[in-house]
């Protein structure tokens, strides 16, 4: 899948300080206009660091979109992993209209929602702000 494709060429894990590596993760996100958005992972002491979907929705969010059509991630070695239960609720916080997005996972494909099943925000209905 392109997608995948996408998230894998963004992997280059190293060493940036004695506390900090990058990029061992990967991921790649479709808007619902299309684009491709990619992000790689920090991982710092302190827990300051943050997940390479939290890298794609910014780089998404700094274009002016919030909506997901599908995502990825992948690990250094470019296996696909499920994102973290952080990374899903960010991806329904940005638009609660993302428990529809298609995420790619190890055995196939299952929407947002039902890797978060019963959330809170799931169902409600909002007005844009």
């Amino acid at each position: 899948m392109a997608l995948i494709e996408a998230a894998r060429a963004v992997l280059a894990p190293r060493r940036l300080s004695p506390v900090v590596e990058v990029a061992g993760v990967g991921a790649a996100l479709r808007s619902t206009s299309g684009q491709v958005y990619r992000g790689v992972c920090i991982d710092a002491a302190s827990g300051i660091g943050f997940c390479a979907e939290h890298a794609a929705v910014a780089a998404m969010i700094t274009a002016g979109e919030s909506r997901i059509a599908s995502m990825v991630a992948v690990d250094w070695d470019g296996t696909v992993l499920q994102p973290c239960g952080r990374c899903r609720e960010l991806v329904v916080q940005i638009d609660p209209g993302n428990g529809a997005t298609r995420v790619i996972l190890p055995g196939g494909v299952r929407l947002m929602a039902d890797l978060l099943p019963d959330h809170w925000l799931l169902g409600r209905k909002f007005q844009a702000v």
